[in-house]
């Protein structure tokens, strides 16, 4: 942490505005139902905002690696790096980044946001959880992701500890189109060859309540000449009862420790 904060360059304005600008973007956005529910975000950050957080992007050693076995690299190394956009991981960043990170990390996390993803999401979360969702809280938990050549993950449904999922992808152009998250109707079978593919382009991304034997999705195999992929995800966690909404903030005290006594 440096000697004097004040001097931290002041965060941009519409960094102060991400909140109400991604909440907006989430309650006009069409729900589509097939192959479930989800929606495909289009201009998800304020204009001229968004070439500003590519160029605040943290260097890849600030990441750490995310290891599944799809995304292991011949070299033992996985192929998804992530880095967690909590305030006490933000500090840890130089202070230019640190500054434009703080507010962003913190809005992420809003009440405005979290309301605006599930009320749009209000019918799949209210046959899920049995009770209207003004009776709903969940937990999110904001983090960048990178993928390097040879990140791929299979069809799969994403854990039951969530209740949405939100991407929002971070390419520079529009060469990593395909790349994108791909929905599919089913598992296995024919099913699973139903595909429908979220373009991976400048300020789109999706978001989908996790639901049990439907949210198939995957991402096919990259290359190394796809180049880097980043993108920003939120996880909401299901915090239904005394011990997960505990288990939810001892994980991220240990992550603290953990990322820090690594750095």
């Amino acid at each position: 942490m440096p000697a004097n904060p004040a001097r931290l360059p002041s965060p941009a304005p519409d960094a102060l505005r991400l909140s109400r600008h991604l909440a907006q973007v989430v309650e006009t956005a069409t729900l589509e139902t097939t192959p479930f529910h989800h929606v495909y975000l289009r201009e998800i950050f304020p204009s001229g905002f968004y070439q500003t957080l590519l160029a605040r992007l943290p260097a890849t050693r600030r990441y750490r690696e995310m290891r599944h076995r799809q995304a292991m690299r011949p070299d033992g190394r996985s192929a998804r790096r992530k880095f967690y956009l909590f305030p006490e991981h933000v500090m840890l960043l130089p202070a230019e980044q640190r500054a434009f990170w703080l507010p962003i990390a913190r809005q992420l996390r809003s009440r405005e946001l979290h309301d605006a993803f599930k009320h749009l999401f209000r019918g799949a979360l209210e046959r899920r959880f049995g009770k209207a969702v003004e009776n709903l809280s969940f937990y999110p938990v904001p983090m960048l992701l990178r993928d390097f050549g040879g990140y791929r993950i299979g069809i799969h449904g994403d854990s039951m500890r969530k209740a949405i999922t939100v991407q929002l992808y971070l390419p520079s152009d529009t060469s990593q189109a395909h790349l994108g998250t791909l929905l599919h109707e089913g598992r296995t079978g024919e099913a699973a060859e139903h595909i429908l593919p979220l373009q991976f382009l400048p300020a789109t991304g999706y978001a989908f309540p996790v639901m049990r034997h439907e949210s198939w999705h995957s991402v096919a195999a990259t290359s190394e000449t796809d180049g880097v992929r980043d993108s920003l995800m939120i996880s909401y966690m299901v915090q239904d009862t005394a011990g997960t909404w505990l288990i939810e903030r001892l994980k991220r005290l240990w992550l603290f420790l953990a990322y820090f006594l690594r750095r």
